[in-house]
């Protein structure tokens, strides 16, 4: 049942694809407007995850929380709620699974000795700077323990709350171990607010690009995920206003919709720019092989001609505002185990 909620991007509420009934709502109840968000806690063991994926440019990744409040409505995260049991749709960005014991898991997962010092990325599937990390600072306390190890992490994120971290921050730019991604999608403010309703505006994340490439926190912009036919236009300017602000570098994805986000996506489409819905639609299936989705490993990124002319202006558009400089990669050789400096100096 399509209905627009309060603050919400999905429209619908779709039963996930392992369950067994499907529940449908008699079309005479009446929907509320708003779906109040609920935290639920994950008890999960582990918290680095990998993965062996060619078209993911990293190879572990922590995530605080699963689910996200942030709603952006073409998130490829959204079908891992449906191994919990729940929808991709409205259950995704009103569910969210905590996990409390983040940091204690990641300081063990250091300490252990099969721990081989590498780059870690923080969003890697859901926003570790989502609403509600305001309040339990998860994220804040994950990033502590990568400082006391000195661990090179990677951030990608939508919300100007990560400038409360910058005191940390710092701490690991000084030992070459922080690269931030500012994901700016659009800078258009209503789009932004349909198409992802709970997360920063524009100018917000505008402003956190400039407090930390002033703090000397290095910093890029990531239009990610870039929309064919709806926000490919906005490249040249979202690259001059992050350059602008202080952004040193840039980067991009092209949206996937694996799964049941093909439906979701297709349905707020229709309903927010339906002027649009075939445009966009028919640059996905050029840029996916004919499909809406490929979910090929290898051939998840983008191809065909219309990815070509994405590529090329992108080029340009870094080039004309100085982004396209290479970032200094991040460094594993400070890494240490707490006491391993005490133990050397007594030997």
């Amino acid at each position: 049942m399509i209905h627009q909620m309060t603050g919400r991007g999905a429209l619908e509420n779709p039963t996930g694809r392992f369950e067994k009934i499907d529940v449908v709502p008699d079309p005479e109840w009446e929907l509320p407007d708003q779906v109040p968000t609920q935290y639920l806690m994950d008890h999960t063991k582990e918290i680095v995850a990998t993965n062996d994926s060619p078209d993911v440019c990293f190879d572990v990744s922590i995530n605080p929380y699963r689910g996200c409040e942030h709603g952006c409505i073409y998130c490829f995260a959204r079908p891992t709620h449906e191994y919990l049991g729940m929808s991709c749709g409205l259950d995704f960005e009103s569910k969210i699974l905590v996990k409390m014991q983040a940091p204690q898991l990641l300081r063990k997962k250091l300490l252990s000795k099969s721990w081989q010092p590498q780059q870690v990325v923080m969003s890697g599937v859901t926003d570790c700077y989502q609403p509600i990390e305001r309040k339990l600072k998860l994220t804040r306390q994950c990033l502590e323990v990568l400082v006391e190890f000195r661990n090179p992490v990677g951030i990608i994120t939508k919300n100007h709350l990560i400038t409360r971290d910058i005191d940390v921050l710092q701490q690991l730019a000084e030992f070459q171990g922080i690269r931030v991604m500012v994901s700016v999608t659009t800078l258009d403010e209503s789009l932004r607010h349909v198409m992802e309703p709970r997360a920063s505006t524009p100018q917000l994340r505008l402003e956190a690009i400039q407090k930390l490439s002033e703090a000397g926190v290095p910093v890029g912009v990531m239009m990610g995920p870039l929309i064919p036919g709806l926000t490919d236009h906005e490249i040249d300017g979202v690259l001059k206003h992050a350059a602008q602000a202080g952004a040193s570098f840039a980067g991009y994805t092209i949206l996937r919709l694996p799964y049941g986000v093909k439906d979701l996506f297709q349905t707020w489409l229709e309903t927010h720019y339906p002027d649009r819905k075939n445009k966009v639609l028919n640059h996905l299936r050029d840029i996916r092989g004919g499909q809406l989705n490929n979910p090929q490993f290898g051939r998840r990124t983008s191809e065909g001609e219309y990815a070509k002319i994405i590529s090329q202006m992108f080029a340009l558009a870094k080039k004309k505002y100085g982004l396209n400089k290479a970032d200094k990669a991040l460094s594993t050789a400070f890494f240490r185990r707490p006491g391993e400096g005490l133990q050397l100096s007594l030997l």
